[in-house]
């Protein structure tokens, strides 16, 4: 095994911390601006919902995010701060459609202790200074000049020291800011500065609040001309002003740490607790004198980490322990009493606390099944890559050919037919008043012989070309129309056609380019080439899409692809592919803007370039290999983006994503053929031939990880697979919030790993918690057993002084304990070594040995160990060593 590791991210960061909205990219326009992580996305509010922008990348994790608009200005700018306490300022060129570093620099100091409560970085409303709190006792200053440019960073010291919030009040005429502190008692409060920029210093402000909620947590500035602050409590919610002004209001018990203002003018808020719980408060005034508050429940989200309002009722809720939702708040409630209406979600997989590498579908692909989530937000989540097909309709049948979609007319959006082709006849199925498939007939069609290809045209016709000849028939009477014989001594061997042209191999090297000319085929040109033709295609990737300029033909004997000229047959571009494997499908296409030429060998290989689609020019030739069986490329459309969909042994989706190419496997063992079949009923869906089989199925999201949620409802915290039972086991804690009290249940569940039923529950006691759980056998007994290490989580203990070891045996798909082993402290690993089991007990390292009992039983016996003097949390084993 080499000694250097290759890492790379196989999924962007999911977690949303923060979010804002504001005209960023236009003046006119409205953004949503994500924080994940390590990304910034950008998305723009069209009345079709949620479009994305740009997803930029930012070199440290993120901390804090603010737009604001400096003088003079159109519209926003963004401000970044990160972990490392590095700062940008970031503007976005319409012009050049690319983001622009206006200011960026270190905010670090060379001495100060980093605050426990994280990063606070604020921006004046006025625009007048950056405020940030990176270390104890200080508050750092970024002032800025008359044009908007940001000046030197200064340092104001700071009485508070335990801060647990700052923001800046609106309408002052100096910059002001409240500070939410802890003093040395655990009492909370809330005091006033003005920041004075010429003496650098803090002035006393205009009010203070002593004694608040203790468990104040969150200041909410209201802007003018209200004015003032909201201070979130667990138990009140208190309004503050300079006016001496003073309401407040008794809530039911909650962790507020997210909240989205409504109106410009600051009188609603929208808040998410800690439960996912939406509240509306409401700030009910006269004039510019705040008379009261007022709470109103509104329903049931993830967990809420940031709240954005966007308009009409919509609302982002971005969440660090699910998935981030789009949400309409409707005026009526439904049945359960909610005004929530999900309209998106976001997948988010973390926060992962545990996961195993399984082969669910027994074909040599890993799956990575993850604990994800936290609290009533966790679930298991099914990673693997590739996109998943969900199959909708199956019928048996074998010798399956080809498969082309037909519509009934030329501007239907959906398509009626499907033609499948055997090797001695053709078949038509069509859907139904039912939208159920049913067989048919189209009179104009030779359906006692296979077809070669079969394509909509212009002038509502449809064209069928067999080994003989070229039918053009009529949409509406379904009669034939046209038809061009293929010359005597000769037969079609291959063929391409679009809306308006078609072309021919007729053996021989004989190619034969035809036009649909008033409802008549024309043959154009006949072109002699040496060699046999392998594969033609003449898909439209110019600005007419119904007519190409181009066409792509693989070659045998000297193995090339080659690109003409229509409609003269010129020969442009030659491009010998090597090796002695002939191209079996070529294809035009064009994806994201960009045109490329694609040729597939015979062996699995396939090669892709870029075209220049006006001169026929290849480059950036790539090779790369799908599978090991011949491939099929065809076009279809998701979402209303083409892909490529290449058929073989290892079907595969050729997408682009920022004008790369990417290659995506699809969970299906084998695929013959496949053609994109948009119905009514089967919208996007495609239609599928493996062997024996036709099946009709949608397909995911287009992207390089397929993710399936398991929703838990509760906190999954360790996982483990076991082949031999088909079955996964997990422990989990439920947490449980009545109006008196707090308190967790834990679990060990076990799975069904196909179907990820619940199959079977033990119920851990009463402080007792899993915290490790492995798959093994052991020496002398060749049954397979679930070991689980728990621990006793005693709130008036510092670190556990008693556990369990939990052997359980699968049995008629119920866990059975078989034996049961106390500790003297939290088993934090469990490995198997050498048929024997090894323990990670607080501070020590146990060895326990399998025995038989006289009676038949089993127990676990205490072998050997080693006392260290730190916590061992992790072990790991390897031959006949270990290392925790």
């Amino acid at each position: 095994m080499s000694v250097w590791n290759y890492v790379v991210t196989a999924h962007k960061p999911t977690s949303v911390s923060h979010s804002c909205v504001g005209n960023f990219t236009s003046p006119n326009q409205l953004n949503l601006i994500i924080a994940k992580c390590t990304r910034i996305e950008i998305h723009l509010l069209t009345p079709q919902g949620l479009q994305p922008m740009l997803d930029v990348p930012i070199y440290g994790r993120i901390a804090t995010i603010e737009l604001f608009r400096p003088h003079n200005e159109t519209q926003d700018f963004l401000f970044i701060a990160t972990e490392r306490y590095k700062f940008c300022v970031l503007q976005w060129d319409a012009e050049k459609s690319e983001l622009l570093t206006r200011a960026m620099g270190d905010v670090s100091d060379r001495i100060g202790r980093p605050t426990d409560n994280g990063q606070i970085g604020i921006i004046d409303p006025d625009c007048r200074l950056i405020g940030l709190h990176l270390y104890d006792g200080l508050f750092k200053v970024i002032p800025f000049d008359n044009k908007g440019q940001l000046k030197e960073a200064f340092n104001i010291r700071l009485e508070e020291l335990q801060v647990l919030d700052i923001k800046f009040l609106h309408g002052c005429v100096k910059p002001t800011i409240v500070v939410l502190y802890q003093d040395n008692k655990d009492a909370r409060h809330a005091k006033t500065y003005e920041v004075a920029l010429k003496d650098k210093d803090f002035v006393e402000g205009p009010w203070s609040q002593n004694n608040l909620d203790n468990g104040a947590g969150l200041l909410i500035p209201v802007p003018a001309p209200l004015g003032g602050v909201i201070i979130i409590g667990e138990e009140t919610i208190v309004y503050c002003n300079a006016n001496a002004t003073f309401k407040a209001i008794p809530i039911k018990q909650s962790i507020i740490r997210a909240y989205g203002r409504v109106d410009p003018d600051g009188s609603r808020y929208l808040l998410g607790d800690n439960t996912g719980t939406l509240h509306l408060l409401v700030l009910t005034h006269e004039r510019e004198r705040v008379t009261g508050l007022k709470v109103e429940y509104l329903g049931e989200t993830s967990i809420a980490s940031s709240i954005s309002y966007l308009d009409n009722g919509v609302v982002y809720v971005g969440s660090r322990f699910g998935d981030s939702q789009l949400v309409k708040l409707n005026l009526q409630a439904d049945a359960s009493g909610s005004f929530v209406e999900v309209l998106e979600r976001y997948v988010n997989l973390g926060p992962i606390v545990d996961f195993c590498v399984v082969d669910l579908d027994r074909q040599g692909q890993g799956q990575v099944v993850t604990c994800s989530g936290a609290f009533k937000d966790g679930s298991l989540r099914v990673v693997r890559n590739g996109i998943g097909i969900n199959e909708q309709a199956s019928v048996e049948l074998q010798g399956i050919k080809g498969l082309w979609s037909l519509k009934s007319s030329f501007n239907d959006p959906y398509d009626m037919y499907l033609v499948v082709s055997f090797i001695s006849e053709t078949r038509f199925l069509a859907m139904n008043m039912e939208d159920e498939l049913e067989e048919t007939e189209i009179e104009g069609f030779d359906a006692q012989t296979q077809t070669l290809f079969c394509q909509n045209a212009i002038n509502d016709l449809l064209i069928q070309v067999t080994a003989n000849s070229v039918r053009l028939v009529s949409c509406t009477s379904r009669e034939l129309v046209d038809q061009w014989t293929a010359p005597a001594g000769f037969s079609v061997n291959v063929a391409s056609a679009n809306a308006s042209q078609v072309l021919l191999a007729t053996g021989g090297g004989h190619l034969v380019y035809l036009e649909i000319r008033d409802a008549k085929l024309v043959e154009v040109k006949h072109a002699q080439l040496e060699h046999e033709i392998s594969c033609l295609d003449l898909n439209p990737i110019g600005e007419n899409p119904q007519y190409s300029s181009l066409a792509a033909v693989g070659m045998w004997t000297d193995i090339s692809v080659r690109i003409f000229s229509l409609p003269d047959l010129e020969l442009i571009r030659k491009e010998n592919l090597g090796g002695e494997i002939v191209p079996r499908s070529v294809l035009l296409c064009t994806l994201e803007g960009v045109s490329y030429l694609l040729c597939a060998l015979g062996d699995g290989n396939l090669f892709s370039f870029l075209l220049n689609a006006s001169t026929g020019e290849l480059t950036d030739r790539k090779k790369v290999s799908l599978g090991t069986q011949p491939i099929s490329l065809r076009t279809f459309s998701s979402k209303g983006t083409t892909h490529v969909f290449a058929s073989s042994d290892r079907p595969t989706v050729i997408y682009s994503s920022n004008k790369k190419l990417l290659y995506s496997n699809v969970n299906l063992k084998e695929v013959n053929h496949m053609c994109p079949f948009n119905t009514a009923a089967f919208p996007d869906s495609l239609a599928i031939a493996k062997e024996g089989e036709l099946s009709i199925g949608t397909i995911d999201d287009i992207q390089k990880l397929h993710i399936r949620t398991i929703p838990l409802n509760e906190q999954a915290r360790r996982i483990c697979h076991q082949e031999q039972s088909r079955t996964l086991a997990f422990c989990s804690f439920k947490y449980n919030q009545t109006s008196m009290e707090e308190s967790e249940t834990h679990y060990i569940r076990l799975l069904d790993h196909q179907t990820f039923e619940f199959l079977s529950t033990y119920p851990l006691d009463q402080y007792e918690c899993g915290c490790s759980i492995i798959s093994c056998s052991f020496a002398d007994d060749n049954s397979v057993y679930y070991c689980v290490g728990t621990a006793y989580v005693i709130p008036e203990e510092s670190e556990p002084t008693k556990g369990r070891i939990l052997v359980f045996a699968v049995e008629d798909g119920r866990l059975q304990l078989i034996v049961e082993k106390e500790t003297k402290g939290a088993v934090y690993s469990l490995n198997a070594f050498n048929g024997k089991l090894l323990a990670a007990i607080n501070q020590k390292i146990q060895l326990y040995k399998w025995m038989l009992r006289d009676d038949g039983s089993h127990e676990l016996q205490s072998e050997c160990g080693h006392h260290g003097h730190i916590l061992a949390l992790y072990t790991q084993t390897r031959g006949v060593q270990l290392s925790p």
